[in-house]
């Protein structure tokens, strides 16, 4: 987990942070709370040592000051400097560098002067994000120096949980200031960080049967495995009956796996088959044509993988499908490249064609057509492995099957996909992942 602090579910924008605060109207007390809350955290973390703090023209100066004065206050030896005013000499003689320089609001590249003095620092601990950090889309404006440490106040800000943000944070401190949580009404952020507090998993009831958990189908085409690691997935995540619809019968199936080689016509009539996962290892030419059928049958569909790459540059041709889970080469073969602002070309995305749409990532954005959407940080980086979002396909449509909505599965799907692959640490396969799939959805 990449940050510490009190348990939070919205995400900020720098704008709707700038909102709360004018909301909030104590500006002067927030300061020196903030200021206060930078303070205690690097007396926690380093010994008393040569320290520049940092200014800038903004509140991020301002907390720095108030900063710099508790700590010069409890017997450290600090020097504020203006940054219009500081030299590459003294900040590389301070041992720590506090950055109260720019905020997350930052809108345009730092300039030349400011980015080769904070390049000259050797520790540095951040006040809101790393200056230079764009905190609305987690871009690098020019420059920003790698932070051991941010403290940040009230709530998370996009630029904390996207890359390359995330990585330049270090760790990430989220204090409370005294910002009252009854601004978030007012405020109206559709934006959280993914985790158990958004989503209930489904309940087996005490009298039901397999066809009450719901019925998945997975299509299965040039490269049948594929299509099995979701179908593991999917009888693991909770689906009371999974069926691999194959070419043949060559297929050896596992047991409590239902194969069968009839045309999707037939399967299509079924009423009980209402959440099919189209793509994985199908086939581009196949998967636009069964995906077409299974829109027009009104069914919920999981588009993943050749589904995706037969709607080249025509996302419209995904309307109708409930799920699509794009990584960036497919997103950017369906929408272009999602540039500078992923969130913002996620919720786009969504809208465009209807669908909850998953960028799959290190950094997963799940957006709604409604305007929802979540960042997912607990992704390992041994997850990055091939079949991985083939496991994932799975788990979501299992739990469209149980009767989750959508926006709610894809999070929950995501999450504990992630929380799989942690659970079985580095050395991880595709393959792994289903076995994990029943502690990962066990008690949090």
């Amino acid at each position: 987990m990449p940050w510490q602090g009190f348990s939070v579910e919205e995400i900020l924008t720098p704008a709707e942070m700038g909102l709360a605060d004018r909301l909030a109207d104590n500006e002067a007390a927030l300061m020196e709370a903030a200021g206060r809350a930078v303070a205690r955290a690097v007396m926690r973390r380093y010994a008393p040592c040569r320290t520049l703090v940092l200014l800038g023209p903004g509140n991020n100066g301002g907390d720095g000051k108030v900063a710099g004065r508790l700590l010069a206050q409890a017997g450290w030896p600090v020097t504020l400097a203006p940054v219009a005013t500081a030299t590459v000499a003294q900040v590389a003689g301070a041992e720590l560098v506090i950055d109260a320089v720019f905020g997350a609001g930052l809108s345009r590249d730092i300039s030349a002067p400011v980015a080769d003095i904070l390049r000259a620092a050797r520790r540095v601990v951040a006040i809101d994000v790393p200056s230079g950090v764009d905190g609305a889309t987690g871009q690098v404006r020019g420059f920003a120096p790698q932070a051991e440490l941010t403290v940040t106040f009230f709530r998370l800000k996009p630029g904390h949980l996207l890359y390359p943000g995330r990585a330049l944070c270090g760790e990430i401190l989220l204090r409370d200031i005294g910002l009252p949580a009854s601004v978030l009404e007012s405020v109206g952020s559709k934006t959280f960080r993914n985790g158990p507090w958004l989503w209930t998993l489904p309940e087996k009831k005490t009298v039901g049967h397999k066809y009450s958990s719901g019925d998945v189908t997975v299509l299965a085409g040039t490269m049948p495995g594929a299509a099995r690691l979701a179908c593991a997935a999917a009888r693991r995540a909770g689906a009371g009956m999974v069926t691999l619809l194959a070419d043949s019968g060559v297929i050896p199936p596992e047991a409590g796996l239902i194969v069968r080689t009839g045309p999707l016509e037939s399967l299509i009539e079924d009423e009980r088959r209402k959440v099919w996962v189209c793509g994985p290892g199908l086939g581009v030419a196949r998967a636009g044509a069964e995906t077409a059928a299974l829109i027009a049958a009104g069914k919920m569909v999981l588009a993943d993988a050749d589904a995706l790459t037969a709607c080249a540059g025509t996302p419209e041709k995904l309307r109708g499908v409930a799920v699509i889970t794009p990584h960036e080469g497919e997103f950017s073969r369906v929408f272009g490249p999602p540039g500078t602002d992923k969130l913002a070309a996620v919720r786009q995305a969504a809208v465009s064609t209807g669908a909850v749409t998953v960028l799959k990532g290190a950094d997963t954005v799940i957006a709604s057509p409604d305007g929802r959407a979540a960042i997912n940080d607990n992704a390992p980086p041994w997850l990055a492995t091939g079949g991985t979002g083939d496991v994932l396909a799975g788990i979501i449509a299992a739990l469209l099957a149980q009767g989750m909505p959508a926006f709610e599965a894809a999070c929950a799907g995501v999450w504990l996909h992630g929380k799989a692959a942690q659970n079985i640490g580095p050395g991880l396969v595709a393959e792994d992942l289903p076995e994990a799939l029943p502690r990962a959805m066990g008690p949090k």
